[in-house]
């Protein structure tokens, strides 16, 4: 060998020993030619006695491929692995440093010869591990559908924002909880695709009515049908926002702008597959008060005011305060009461006569629901109907008033003859018309009573009959039983005279607030003789609702009115005391 060569042979074994990482170079076998001190280091914690003759003996335990690998037919400069990791066995007492993974490279060089490399990758796995775990943390966090932080990185967001105002008084923060009103609708009538279609629509309005104005709001998805706002207030005074509301300093009047605004973005139409589809939301406002002291105590309250929003109709926003607080207690008590109720038979049916107003004759009765309450007597409808549609209760109700009423009005038949009231009047809620068994549960009450189905007329909300198409088919196929179905309080709802002819109804009840001012009044007499002319164009009879004074009575049968209710008839009756009633006026029918 040359003095040059020479040189250049000494230099290459220099930097082989004094590289930063391991080589090794073995026969097919794994036998050992060469290893460097690195590669020596990093290998010796893996065999006993520093016995590093065969490559494939050392690793064994961690790759025992590799022996096979070695053995494919592969031509010199081939890969035969590529950055393999290898987890390292920790002994106890070794120290932080110590390596906990080895990567590894082996290489074909020729015919005869492999060369491993190797080295610390320790740090390299547990970066990425921490990269790995971040976006963990992150998908955790982020809602699929949306994009936007979900229902925790939200509850973590406020219990952040209360340890802030703990340290900083001056720290005002609030939160608006944001529920789809119905959203149930869109899923039942154009499917989950459409209903996730207005779901991304209305987490980019809501990004764009709130994030547009308040820097650093954190908008989130909350659940399936519900958003959240977090945003700071005292950071927005001098803003837009502030200059809009009531007063530039005034807390309360920023939250009722930004619910309101929130509340008309989200009730603007939605493109869904060329559809416009139609959605409202409802919004409740909560500040952040020394009482919070976690966010899930935030939240419930921020429920509690937006189901106070749902429960005045919806499509609003509502505020929280301890006073909505003591009311939701006061409701959720007459809630269990009214379980109980159900299940102890404290609900009772009463019957308020309807007339015509031709004759005076009784022509029907309709069946209302009370509560005789243990303690608080009787308990007013008003009172507790609605906890019952909230809550559902209102189909197991309905069912039980149904069918006492369909026996009741039997009943009469059999004692009164040809002068029991023709027909029994039934309301139905949203949910019962909803429910898929309702049209079973009506005929089950007829074939049980013995009544023909032409006995039986349900009353339905006008804003219910002018739903969608849903409400729309099962109303055709409670009709088809043979029934006749009514539309009560006329005149409040989302209908009018134009598609009158559009509802699969046979009667028109007029509400009561139309006919109290009547006598008075001359645009409520135009409004009542329109509505019962209409209604007879149409083959529809009228009833008029809360009559209480003969003037009145008198009024609406010369504007063609064709039956009527009211106390200046008589009361809603129990049974016994609306058998008398009726027995009374048979009396004085003969006399």
């Amino acid at each position: 060998m040359s003095e040059g060569s020479a040189t250049t042979h000494e230099a290459l074994i220099q930097f082989l020993y004094r590289a930063p990482i391991g080589l090794v170079q073995t026969s097919l076998t794994g036998e050992i030619a060469m290893i460097n001190p690195m590669a020596a280091r990093l290998l010796m914690p893996l065999v006993a006695g520093g016995n590093l003759f065969n490559l494939f003996d050392v690793l064994d335990a961690l790759a025992p491929q590799l022996r096979s690998l070695a053995q494919q037919p592969l031509e010199a400069g081939d890969l035969i692995c590529d950055d393999l990791h290898l987890p390292l066995p920790t002994a106890a007492n070794a120290p932080d440093a110590a390596p906990r993974t080895l990567a590894l490279q082996l290489l074909r060089l020729d015919d005869a010869t492999l060369m491993a490399t190797l080295s610390d990758a320790t740090a390299a796995v547990q970066r990425e591990q921490q990269r790995l775990a971040a976006r963990v943390h992150a998908a955790t966090r982020t809602d699929g559908l949306t994009a936007l932080p979900n229902r925790l990185a939200l509850l973590e967001a406020i219990d952040l924002a209360l340890e802030q105002r703990s340290r900083d008084i001056d720290a005002r923060w609030t939160v608006l909880l944001i529920n789809a009103d119905r959203f149930e609708r869109i899923n039942v009538t154009l499917g989950p695709a459409a209903g996730d279609a207005v779901l991304r629509q209305m987490a980019a309005r809501i990004r764009a009515t709130i994030g547009a104005r308040v820097p650093g709001a954190l908008t989130a998805r909350f659940g399936s049908d519900e958003f959240a706002v977090l945003l700071r207030l005292d950071g927005m005074h001098g803003t837009a926002t502030a200059t809009d509301a009531a007063s530039g300093d005034d807390d309360l009047a920023i939250c009722e702008v930004l619910a309101q605004r929130v509340v008309d973005a989200l009730g603007a139409p939605y493109a869904v597959g060329g559809t416009s589809v139609h959605a409202s939301a409802s919004v409740g406002v909560v500040r952040i008060a020394t009482s919070h002291h976690r966010a899930v105590t935030v939240m419930q309250d921020a429920d509690l005011a937006m189901r106070e929003a749902k429960r005045l109709g919806g499509g609003r926003h509502g505020l929280f305060t301890p006073a909505v607080r003591a009311q939701a207690w006061q409701r959720g008590s007459l809630e269990a009461d009214l379980r109980r109720a159900l299940d102890e038979d404290q609900l009772f049916v009463v019957y308020q006569p309807i007339v015509a107003l031709a004759d005076g004759a009784v022509v029907g009765m309709e069946a209302l629901v009370r509560w005789r309450h243990p303690q608080r007597g009787v308990v007013p409808p008003d009172r507790f109907i609605g906890i019952a549609e909230e809550t559902g209760m209102i189909v197991a109700l309905g069912e039980r008033v149904l069918r006492q009423a369909c026996d009741q009005l039997a009943t009469w038949r059999r004692t009164l003859g040809p002068l029991a009231p023709r027909s029994m009047s039934v309301n139905l809620s949203r949910a019962q018309v909803l429910e898929p068994s309702i049209v079973g549960t009506v005929a089950r009450a007829l074939a049980a009573s013995g009544l023909d189905a032409g006995a039986l007329q349900l009353e339905v909300t006008e804003s219910l009959a002018a739903q969608d198409a849903i409400v729309q088919q099962r109303l055709g196929e409670l009709k088809a039983l043979g029934l006749s179905l009514a539309l009560d309080d006329f005149g409040t709802g989302y209908s009018s005279l134009a598609s009158l002819h559009l509802l699969p109804v046979d009667v028109v009840k007029i509400d009561r607030s139309f006919v109290g001012p009547s006598v008075k009044s001359a645009h409520h007499r135009v409004l009542i003789e329109a509505v019962s002319k209409v209604a007879r164009s149409l083959g529809m009879n009228t009833v008029a609702e809360g009559v209480e004074t003969r003037e009145q009575a008198e009024l609406l049968a010369a504007l063609d009115c064709d039956k009527a209710q009211g106390y200046f008839y008589a009361r809603p009756m129990p049974a016994d005391d609306a058998t008398a009633w009726l027995q009374a006026q048979l009396e004085r029918s003969c006399g």
